[in-house]
């Protein structure tokens, strides 16, 4: 990789440096039906960077958010770990907030009500907004959250506004990641926000990201990676202040951010919070506006790359069975950059019944249900969902009691569920 020519998403800076390539690869979520995987797959560049004006770190390939999100497989009820997240945040905020049935809750990318469903059960007025058509539907059908099938920014802020629409939260789980205009989705928040109102938003955070060597997180939805010091210069530049901030264990570690309009009242400015302050001045000691901490994860992924494949292939001449648990976007990711497929696996198993009966990209894996772990106990299991890991560990206890494994390939391959019989350093 040379140094690239595209602008960075948030400053505009064009002098990005490049990190490391994953090589081109299908749509991680782009499964396949039986009839499709005979036909050509589109592949696009999986380049991460790194802007040195403003932090953010990045991929450079944009592909149109409708090829990625216009008919999407997840669905985030599915999650147990999701849902007590969102219930929790939800109670937390109509408790502090005071809200009742005179305020409004939005979310950005609101997947298929799993959040705003707890805000409709206190009775306060909600609003989803969704780009995948089948998901808003199942939204609207099973849990009665209006939904707008729309993808959010700025224009459509100001056109909510119009409406006499102003929201005291707006909530963004997992999306600003995703979004090519990053600008326009932030000055969307600020435009419909009341004078009072909070953003909460939620997304991984760039120094797990980098600590855990969490590279199957990349893939061509997540445009971003983001850290605090650059999410603050991005919501500075669109007059919102973030006001506090938590770190999540969700995902491999996440940030869930508290932003509101830098002047709420007149003469009074917003204050942030320790917490802010703290972590903005923790990134600085760690590096996150230093080349040399990505050059280094760089060398990591390829370390994991090797240990892995080393351990499979000692596995598969061992005569061991491997499967695979959880048809993922990371797992794609891991899956094509580390060139693991049906000579290794012989299917793939994953809880969300949309998924069950299609192939994963690529690989071309069969996907079946959970069940069929304990049908066919395979000797080992490789993990792609680790950001799970102990809500499926717990869910497959019976596999495990049985003698099952599973392999955690991230952030160095380890076994879960038994001794491994053979080495795992790789090379």
């Amino acid at each position: 990789m040379s140094e690239t020519a595209i602008a960075c998403r948030s400053c505009g800076a064009t002098d990005l440096l490049p990190v490391l390539s994953l090589g081109e690869t299908p749509l991680a979520n782009s499964l396949l039906s039986r009839e499709k995987i005979s036909e050509p797959e589109p592949r696009f560049p999986l380049d991460l960077v790194f802007c040195p004006a403003c932090s953010l770190v990045q991929i450079t390939e944009s592909v149109p958010p409708a090829d990625l999100f216009g008919d999407y497989l997840y669905f985030s009820s599915f999650s147990d770990t999701m849902l007590e997240s969102a219930s929790a945040i939800a109670e937390q905020m109509v408790r502090d907030r005071g809200l009742g049935f005179d305020s409004l809750v939005v979310e950005v990318a609101s997947n298929d009500g799993y959040l705003l469903q707890y805000y409709a059960q206190a009775g306060v007025p909600v609003l989803g907004i969704e780009p995948a058509a089948n998901i808003a539907a199942v939204a609207e059908a099973e849990r009665g959250i209006p939904t707008l099938v729309e993808f959010f920014g700025e224009d459509l802020a100001r056109r909510l506004v119009a409406q006499g629409k102003r929201a005291d939260v707006i909530h963004a789980n997992n999306v600003l990641a995703h979004v090519p205009d990053l600008n326009g989705v932030v000055e969307g928040f600020a435009q419909l926000l009341k004078p009072k109102g909070v953003v909460i938003v939620e997304a991984p955070y760039l120094v797990d990201f980098i600590n855990g060597i969490e590279f199957d997180t990349i893939y061509h939805e997540h445009l971003c990676y983001f850290s605090l010091t650059a999410l603050d210069r991005l919501f500075v530049r669109h007059g919102l202040t973030i006001v506090d901030v938590e770190r999540l264990p969700i995902h491999g570690g996440s940030l869930r951010i508290f932003a509101s309009p830098a002047e709420p009242i007149a003469g009074a400015a917003t204050e942030r919070s320790a917490h802010v302050l703290e972590l903005l001045q923790q990134e600085a000691d760690w590096g996150a506006g230093e080349f040399a901490v990505y050059a280094g994860f760089a060398d990591s992924v390829r370390n994991v790359r090797s240990q892995l494949r080393s351990m499979l292939s000692e596995l598969k001449a061992q005569g061991k069975s491997v499967s695979a648990y959880g048809a993922s976007a990371k797992g794609s990711t891991l899956l094509n950059y580390c060139g693991i497929g049906a000579e290794t696996l012989d299917f793939v198993v994953d809880r969300s019944t949309f998924k069950q009966g299609l192939y994963t990209p690529g690989t071309h894996l069969p996907i079946l249900p959970p069940s069929h772990l304990l049908q066919t106990m395979p000797d080992y299991v490789l993990l792609l969902t680790w950001n799970f890991a102990e809500e499926i560990l717990r869910q497959q206890s019976e596999y495990l009691d049985q003698g099952g494994r599973f392999i955690v390939p991230v952030p160095a391959p380890s076994v879960v569920g038994g001794s491994l019989e053979t080495g795992s350093e790789g090379e």
